[in-house]
Formats: structure tokens, C-alpha cells, sequence
């Protein structure tokens, strides 16, 4: 039997794909009393397509794979695709160099992209700003998110094979091949962690993955007002700082026609902390302690730990954005009750946050870790990657029967 930890976009999408390889039966254990509550229920719904990531790592790999495979799931299943494309603007000369090092990046990756002057930025998104150039992406498109969750679990569910176990928290590993749950014990032959934010400790827990640690982000948004909503039509992104892997605040219509307007990248004081102060769990002073060591030897995260907290002040969230739209006013932004956890992994060795997707394996189980953006667009082609480089040609995991 396979049990996976974790019944987010990857944990739903491994199962599908092992489905599609003859698993026998697979058991979804997930602490929530429904799937997709945290990050991948919490996300921008936005198809990425392989921009930013550097040349050969799984990011780059995967990205526009999934773009491509959860385009067809969506059409398969009825689910709107809202292909909008996405401008990339630099708001000040100097952001010129990253722009072109992005259109580099973009052409390595094999994706469509398009550098663009004045003029034609305005036929695409008229009320966008730039200096001199910006880039054009044809291929990022915008799905919901929430709507992609439902149908995988329909699809799972009529299966019969698949078991998606709610209110299941995962508390521990006994011998080899036993979970520990809120529910009782689960014997398996395979476990594979899907387990987002806290995919970490459960690492941890098989001894696994020890010198990395997570570190969550929080991720706010606000809006456009309605009257003020045709000032975007698809998706503006800030020129990066590519450093790091945030891609700065950005707008982006949703599927219900909303202009949000985030996600900010302010450390948070707990792996679900969502509000002011709801979330902040036992672990906030561990985190604290993270955060701190982090300023003191890494000046990337530095970096980041001085300007983006500044973004809960309404006027230097403003400030940040408003080179991006031509007659943006600060009245025209408004709340939004839109909020998401980044779980960002450290190499805690290295005292670096990781850039790409780490998966590793040890005996039956499985870990995959830092799976942050573009997790949600590569789930499918990340789930397949899974599945050829560390379950087939293994033992015949996939036939695993129900015990």
C-alpha cells in the first residue's frame, strides 16, 4: 500500500499519476478536514511558464511541463482556462540588466517569450508601465486553483482506489514501514511526504533531510477596486530581484474578474500564521530564532526582513507598486482577506534559502521538499518526475495491494 502525507495540489497529483501506472491502492492522509486549505487552496491560480528559473534545475524542468499538462486536465474537466499572458515591466532603468538575464533564462527554458518595447506593452496591457522594454509571456495563463483541487479529488474518489483520510494528523514513523496517526496506525510499503509547510519535520522524523528547515513567508494581498479593475487585464509582474525567490508584488486577475494585488514575502512567525497574530503556534519562538540567525549571516534574507514587513504600511505598499499602472491612485487600492504561507526551505548548513525543488529518498519513503512556487503549475509533470526517477525501476511499489 502507498500512503501520502499531505492532500495539497502535489499530493493529489502523485496519486493521479500512480493511478495512471497501475497503482493498486493508495491511502491520502491529510490533518485538515478538507484538501487544498493551505498553499495550494491559497495561491494566485497563475500558470506560470518557466521565466524565472535558472537553466537545468527542476523548476525550469518542470514548469512548462505542468503549465502544458494542467492546461489539458482543466479542459478535460471544464475548468476555465484564462489565457491572459503576463508582461514583465522594469520600473526603473537599472532593472533592465535582470530583464534581459530573464529573456535569456526564458529562451534556455524553451518557453515562448517575447521582449517588447512602449508601444507594444500598450496594445497588451494598456494601462501598464516600463522603462524602455518589457517582456511578454504568451503562455501564462490563470485557472482556480480551489476548482482544480475539487475535480482531482472527484477523479480520485471515483477510482476506488484511492482513500483520502481527513482530520488524519501524521504524528510519527514505527519501525520501518508504520505511520503513527491521529487515527490509528497505517502499515505501508511506500510513504511519500507531501506535506508542504510541514514536509520538513515530517522529513525529520524518518532522520531524514536533518540540515533543512523551513522557513514560512507570509504572503499578503490587497485589491483593485471594481471601478478601477480594467486597468489590468491578465498579469503584471515587477522585474525580480532574482537573488531571491520571491517575485516581488504583482497584479493579477483572478477567475471571478478580482485584481489582486501581492503576495508580499514578510517572515512569519508560524507555519500557519495568517493573521496579525492567528497561527502563532509553540514553534513561533523556534522561528524567531531562524529569522534572526538568518539576518545576521545571509544578507539576501536580510534583505528581504527590512523592506517587506514595510508593506503592511498602505503608502510604501503603494509605493511599490504604483510605477507599475499608469493613473493608479492609493484610493484604488483596497483590503483583501486573501493571505497564503510561502514554506520557504534553508539549508541550514549553508544558512541559504534553497531555489529549486528537493526531493529525496531513503529506503520506501519518499520526501519532497520546497515545494513553493511554481509548485501548483508543475504538480502534474513534478508527480510524473516523481514516479520515473524514484518509484519505477524500483520494487513494484506500484502494485502494492490494500492490507
Amino acid at each position: 500500500m502507498i500512503l501520502i502525507c499531505g492532500a495539497g495540489i502535489l499530493g493529489l497529483s502523485v496519486a493521479k499519476f500512480l493511478l495512471k501506472e497501475g497503482a493498486e491502492y493508495i491511502v491520502i492522509v491529510e490533518k485538515e478536514g478538507n484538501i487544498g486549505l493551505h498553499a495550494s487552496g491559497r495561491n494566485s491560480g497563475v500558470l506560470h511558464a518557466g521565466i524565472y528559473y535558472t537553466p537545468d534545475s527542476l523548476k525550469a524542468k518542470l514548469c512548462l511541463k505542468g503549465n502544458f499538462l494542467m492546461k489539458e486536465f482543466c479542459k478535460e474537466k471544464g475548468i476555465p482556462v484564462y489565457e491572459t499572458g503576463k508582461v514583465i515591466v522594469a520600473k526603473r532603468e537599472e532593472e533592465l540588466k535582470t530583464l534581459y538575464e530573464l529573456y535569456s533564462r526564458a529562451k534556455r527554458n524553451g518557453t515562448k517569450i517575447e521582449l517588447i518595447d512602449e508601444k507594444e506593452l500598450k496594445e497588451i496591457e494598456p494601462y501598464a508601465r516600463t522603462v524602455e522594454k518589457a517582456l511578454w509571456s504568451p503562455l501564462t495563463a490563470v485557472v482556480d486553483s480551489k476548482e482544480v483541487l475539487k475535480k482531482l479529488e472527484e477523479e480520485l474518489v471515483a477510482s476506488k482506489k484511492v482513500r483520502i483520510l481527513k482530520n488524519t494528523v501524521f504524528k510519527g514513523i514505527k519501525g520501518n514501514s508504520e505511520a503513527v496517526t491521529s487515527n490509528g496506525n497505517i502499515k505501508f510499503e511506500l510513504f511519500i511526504n507531501c506535506g508542504g509547510a510541514f514536509a520538513d519535520r515530517i522529513a525529520h522524523m524518518f532522520g531524514i533531510g536533518l540540515n533543512y528547515k523551513i522557513i514560512p513567508f507570509k504572503g499578503t494581498y490587497k485589491k483593485l477596486k471594481k471601478e478601477k479593475s480594467f486597468l489590468v487585464r491578465g498579469n503584471i509582474y515587477p522585474v525580480p530581484d532574482i537573488r531571491n525567490p520571491f517575485l516581488g508584488v504583482h497584479f493579477t486577475r483572478s477567475h471571478d474578474g478580482t485584481v489582486y494585488i501581492g503576495p508580499t514575502a514578510i517572515p512569519a512567525f508560524g507555519r500557519e500564521n495568517y493573521g496579525l497574530l492567528k497561527g502563532i503556534s509553540r514553534e513561533a519562538l523556534d522561528v524567531l530564532f531562524r529569522d534572526v540567525i538568518l539576518f545576521l549571516k545571509n544578507e539576501k534574507f536580510r534583505q528581504v526582513a527590512v523592506t517587506e514587513p514595510r508593506k503592511y504600511l498602505k503608502y510604501l505598499f503603494f509605493k511599490d507598486i504604483k510605477d507599475m499602472i499608469k493613473g493608479l491612485e492609493i484610493t484604488d487600492v483596497i483590503p483583501s482577506n486573501k493571505v497564503g504561507i510561502r514554506p520557504q526551505l534553508v539549508d541550514w548548513n549553508k544558512k541559504e534559502l534553497v531555489m529549486d525543488f528537493l526531493v529525496i529518498k531513503d529506503s520506501d519513503s519518499i520526501h519532497i521538499l520546497n515545494a513553493i512556487s511554481p509548485a501548483f503549475t508543475s504538480s502534474f509533470a513534478f508527480a510524473r518526475y516523481i514516479i520515473e526517477n524514484y518509484i519505477k525501476g524500483g520494487k513494484d511499489a506500484l502494485h502494492f495491494q490494500k492490507t
